[in-house]
């Protein structure tokens, strides 16, 4: 797009949301630029909904042949075999994403992420990552860290039916309305790598238990050398062997990571369509709140569980 004005397409197809927040978010939302790994169920969801918002372009990362679990949750691969067959996650979900909004770019770049150099990182505003290992996720967070331009790093994870976002803002500035005027606001945000690092006896006590049970997990997946979500409940001897190994370690106790918990998220490593479009959804809200710079952004974790409803914000930064 060419100039600050939107055209009167972009206008009159965006009518709506410009009314909610304003015609300057729109603009930011229609130059932004967002890099999108591991096209899950969840993430297909997300991606529908920042196409839909109307951003600049959306640049798909997945290798990956679609499988029958994808099938499952992923709404954006459709059930003919013939349409899908030979193709990547990523090229099937980009044809399907191209229907939703013809007024934004999609596409695929092909190879491993985690090989990109940061003149690649540096064309997008957004980075949304999923089914990364432990050390994938501090590795790109690093990459968007070390540019000078600001850039907004999520994670996203979801087992069953628990998720996990993390968000990664760097120095955030940001306004917001209070009463009638509206101020100014800015937040300083933890790296992953930071975050995950803080001890576990330096947490409130009431801190959300899918907290605990993720980070022995993920620690659980990167020791054996798995990919995100390949455990079953016959790995939770070793998980539980594990989890009282960093109990010990953080000084906690044993009790804030439930056994039914852990066995619970290691069998359930497929995605609920209904906890994708929740975690999805917020995920989609919080990119565009990033971009536009308007309204309080989450900091910096959320989890939400669905066997109990909840959805909870925890700020885990250094002390």
């Amino acid at each position: 797009m060419n100039g600050e004005e939107l055209t009167e397409q972009e206008t009159a197809l965006y009518d709506r949301q410009i009314r909610v927040w304003g015609a300057d978010a729109q603009r930011r939302l229609s130059k932004s630029h967002i890099l999108v790994y591991g096209m899950k169920g969840t993430v297909a969801e997300f991606c529908k909904n920042i196409v839909l918002a109307g951003v600049g372009s959306v640049t798909l990362v997945d290798d990956r042949a679609v499988t029958q679990e994808a099938l499952s949750a992923n709404f954006l691969i459709l059930p003919d075999e013939n349409l899908y067959n030979g193709k990547t996650l990523a090229e099937v979900c980009c044809d399907s994403l191209k229907e939703f909004n013809p007024m934004v770019h999609v596409s695929v770049e092909k190879g491993d992420i985690s090989t990109f150099g940061l003149d690649f990182f540096e064309k997008f505003d957004a980075v949304v990552i999923s089914c990364c290992s432990l050390a994938k996720k501090k590795l790109i967070n690093q990459k968007c860290r070390k540019l000078p331009k600001h850039i907004a790093f999520y994670t996203v994870d979801c087992r069953g039916s628990c998720g996990e976002i993390f968000v990664d803002l760097k120095d955030h500035k940001y306004s917001k309305k209070k009463l009638e005027e509206t101020i100014e606001c800015q937040l300083e945000y933890p790296s992953f790598e930071d975050a995950t690092a803080v001890p576990w006896k330096s947490l409130p006590k009431r801190m959300s238990k899918l907290y605990f049970a993720l980070r022995v997990i993920e620690q659980f997946e990167d020791i054996e050398g798995r990919n995100p979500g390949e455990t079953s409940t016959a790995d939770l001897p070793g998980v539980l062997k594990l989890r009282k190994e960093l109990c010990e370690t953080n000084s906690a106790n044993e009790s804030q990571i439930p056994d039914a918990l852990l066995e619970r998220l290691l069998l359930s490593t497929s995605e609920y369509p209904p906890v994708c479009a929740i975690i999805g959804g917020i995920v989609g809200q919080e990119v565009i709140k990033a971009i536009s710079g308007k309204g309080d952004p989450l900091k910096n974790f959320f989890f939400f569980d669905a066997m109990d409803g909840k959805g909870l914000i925890e700020d885990i930064s250094k002390p």
